[in-house]
Order: structure tokens, then sequence, then C-alpha cells
């Protein structure tokens, strides 16, 4: 492999580890913040270790996206030079005001809400929790610009660089508008569908807790709230994520139609479409086997016309078109797993509203087992994005050959490689250790329950105190009284 094929392993290792937290984070937040803000309201103290709780498992995980997301962003500068160079007057724009306007934000407050509840009143500390959901969606929303400014990019003008060697040698993009950058064509729908799916992965992962918590009898105050609150949210969030998400497929028709064909399997042009709902992965050129679909689904949603033309891939040089097998079968395979989670929402609904969920121990253990569904679905997004972009690092601007670090050799790659693979499986194993002792910790007990847990010392780990020796009762002195003295 060359420098610019083990650069895109190494940064598609880095941001897909580093993508799991963030996803998990933006969706706890918005738990935290509906917590807390029921907290604020009633005063129960249910919601106050609910909150507690579910910010204990939001710092773990914090804390493990921020080292990977270091890592990730130091690959601009080591290995993407060149592209670093090309566009580093637009692309650090948004990554600073990540760092400043949200990074910060959601790091200070969370601290509020974990370490400083008690110093703090009650209308603050709510105002806390909003600020983290606040901050963690601005930190998506600036990243979200970002990368959606290398898929349609806005705003720019090319000026000559003699320093730089690229695509378009000699030159550099510039920021021109910086509102027409931050919001290019394909920034909302992206945001939109981002968050929706990064909701569902918060709501799985609580509801599966909830879930393992009601099988195994424990913390039930607690999960009797967090389970039908987390199955309303990701049954609408899944719902929501097919809507968004027809949204951002039409605006990659529009906009990157080779992506599109890729991404839909279709090869040839044609009037009248299918919509392949499942096919076996196709060669490089094609055509799709045993593919089964909606007929004229796909010209329909595409050109709102049931025989509306759809071009193929076959209208642009194949050097142009991205690894097609990828980017159909993560695509797919993602649309698969949203019907699936919607499909598990749709029973959790069912048993929520007959009153029944808590029985049906075949759909709690599914919910546990579905933790990871959507986070290998938002995962498989990504890759059907970026791979789907390909063979651009900035679409119709840039290649992804041009960018790399003249300066890196492919044995550099090589063992950068092997470093990062071997501390983030130490991270992994750390985080899953962190996660497995706060889960079974669990939510702090209510006050009633630890005042008697103090006052049992079998409880807190002591030696019962011995049991008192049984003793004969004393017996009673009774004078015998002799008939024959009178009674002296």
């Amino acid at each position: 492999m060359d420098v610019a094929q083990l650069s895109r392993l190494q940064f598609a290792l880095t941001v897909s580890f580093h993508f799991i937290f963030p996803s998990i984070t933006i969706g706890l937040a918005g738990l935290i913040a509906i917590i807390e803000t029921f907290r604020w309201r009633t005063k129960r103290d249910v919601y106050d270790r609910m909150s507690v709780f579910l910010t204990r498992l939001f710092a773990v995980t914090f804390v493990i996206g921020v080292v990977t997301g270091i890592v990730m962003e130091f690959q601009f500068g080591t290995n993407w030079s060149r592209f670093s160079g090309f566009v580093g007057d637009i692309f650090g724009t948004p990554l600073a005001a990540e760092g400043i306007l949200a990074f910060f934000l959601e790091s200070a407050f969370v601290g509020i809400v974990l370490f400083g509840r008690q110093r703090v009143s009650s209308t603050v500390r709510w105002l806390a929790g909003i600020m983290v959901f606040l901050g963690t969606t601005l930190s998506a929303f600036w990243i979200l610009v970002a990368n959606s400014w290398m898929q349609t990019p806005a705003g720019y003008v090319c000026q000559p660089d003699p320093s730089c060697s690229m695509s378009v040698p000699g030159e550099k993009a510039v920021l021109a508008d910086f509102w027409s950058a931050v919001f290019n064509p394909s920034i909302l729908p992206r945001l939109m569908h981002t968050l929706s799916a990064c909701w569902v992965v918060g709501a799985f992962f609580v509801m599966g807790i909830s879930a393992w918590y009601v099988l195994r009898g424990r913390n039930l105050d607690v999960a009797r709230i967090l389970l039908p609150l987390t199955v309303v949210i990701a049954f609408f969030g899944s719902g929501l994520m097919f809507v968004t998400g027809d949204l951002q497929t039409r605006e990659v028709y529009q906009w990157q139609p080779i992506k599109f064909a890729a991404m839909e399997g279709v090869f040839k042009t044609e009037s009248g479409a299918p919509l392949i709902l499942i096919a076996l992965p196709p060669s490089q050129t094609g055509p799709l086997d045993f593919a089964i679909g909606i007929p004229n689904g796909l010209s329909l949603m595409s050109e709102g016309d049931l025989n509306g033309q759809v071009k193929g891939l076959e209208n642009w040089d194949q050097s142009l078109w991205p690894p097609v097998a990828m980017t159909f079968v993560g695509f797919h395979t993602m649309v698969g797993l949203g019907g699936l989670m919607l499909l598990l929402m749709l029973f959790g609904i069912f048993f929520l509203w007959r009153k029944t969920i808590e029985k049906k121990t075949l759909w709690l253990k599914l919910a546990v087992l579905a933790i990871p569904l959507p986070i290998i679905a938002v995962e498989l997004g990504w890759m059907t994005a970026e791979v789907g972009r390909q063979p651009w690092i900035v679409y119709n601007l840039m290649r992804t050959v041009d960018g790399t670090s003249p300066g890196v050799s492919a044995s550099d790659v090589a063992v950068s490689i092997v470093a990062i693979v071997v501390l983030y499986v130490l991270l992994l194993f750390l985080w899953l250790y962190a996660i497995r002792k706060e889960i079974a910790r669990g939510p702090d007990l209510a006050p009633a329950v630890a005042m008697a847990v103090e006052a049992t010392p079998v409880a807190l780990g002591e030696e019962p105190a011995a049991p008192a020796p049984l003793t004969t009762p004393a017996r009673k002195r009774t004078r015998k009284v002799d008939p024959n003295d009178g009674g002296r």
C-alpha cells in the first residue's frame, strides 16, 4: 500500500473509533437535559439521582472521546499537510469554533452537574444541564460544518500560492463568504440526520441499561422512569432518522450524483429505476446480482415521477467512481439496521401502551443486546459518506492522493497505525471497564434506603453482631405453705 492508502486507513481507524464516543455523549446530553428539567420542576429525589448517574456515564465516555479526538486532529498536520495548506484558511475556522464555543462549554458545565451540584442552586444546576446539551450540539454542528464543506464546498475562491502543490498547482482555497461556507448545501440535512442518529444512540444505550436493571430487579425506581422515556425517544428518533435520511439522500442526489449512483447500485441510466432493498455486493463495474427492490421506487423518490430518469455510473469516467461495493453495502446495511431498530421500538411502544413492558423478558433481553445497533449504523453512515466521496478529499476540488504529506513515508504511517491500534484497544478496554463499573454501581440509593443500609452492618460488609446467648429465665421463689402450721 502507498502513502495515500495507508494515510486513509489510519484516518478511517481513528475517526471511526472516535465517533463511537461523541455519538453516545450527544445522546446522553439530551437525556441529562430532560432529566434535569424534571428534577428542577418536581424537586423529586429520584430525578436527582438519575441525573447524577447519567452524568457519570457521560463523563467517562466524554474523556475517551477527547483523547481519541486529539489523535484524529493531529493527522491533519502529520499525514495531510498539503490538504491542510490548501484548505487551512477555511477548515481551521469551524475547528477553532468547535474548541472555543462548544468543547469548553460542555466540559465546564458537566463539572457543575457532576461535582458542583450541592454548591449551586437548583436553577443554576438545571441551566448547567441545558448548557451541556447545547455544548454537545454546537460541537456536532461545527465539526459537521467542516465535513460538509469538504462534501459540498462553497463560499471560497482559489488564489495563487506558489508554495502549494495539489490538484490545482499553485493555488489555495481562501474564505470569501463565511456564511456561505458555513451553511453550504449539505450542512442542514447532514446535521439533522446526525443529531437524530445520536439521540437514538443515547436512547438505546440507556434503554438497554434500564432493561438490564429490570431483568435483575435492581434500581427499579430509576429504571421504571428511564425505560419508558428512552423507548419513546428511541421510537420517534428512529422514525426521524428515516425522514432526515431521505432529505440527506436527496441532497446527495443533487450535489454528488456519482456517490448517489454507487449508494443505490445504479450502473446504467434508466427511467423508472427500482429502489433496491437487498442485493449481493456488486463488483466495481456491476451489475447487481439477486437484487430485490420496489419497481419505479428510486425514480419516484429522486424525481417525484414513477418514470423519472436516474443517471447511472456509466455517465462518468471510472476514475471518478468511488469503491462501489463498500458504498453500496454500507448504505444498505445502515438502512436495514434502521428498519430493525424501528421494528424493535414498535413492539416496545405497544408493550408500553399495554403496560406490560416489564413482563416481556424476551423484549428486555433484545433491548440489552440492541445497545450497539445504532452505533454500528452511524459508523456505516459515516463510511458511506466518506468512501462515497472518493477519489476527492474536497469534492470536485482536490483529489485525496494530492492531499498527503510529502515528507511522510509509507513505513512511517504503517508504524503509527500499529501504535494507534494498540492504544485504541487499550482505551476501549478501559472504557468498557469503567462503564461496566458505573452500571454495576448504578444510581445512588434513595436517602431512606441509604439510611437503612447504613444501619445494617451486613450491608456494609461488616461481620454481624453475635447473637445474645440464650439464658434460662430466673424462677420466682415461692414459699411452700404447710397446711399444719396454720399458714405461718
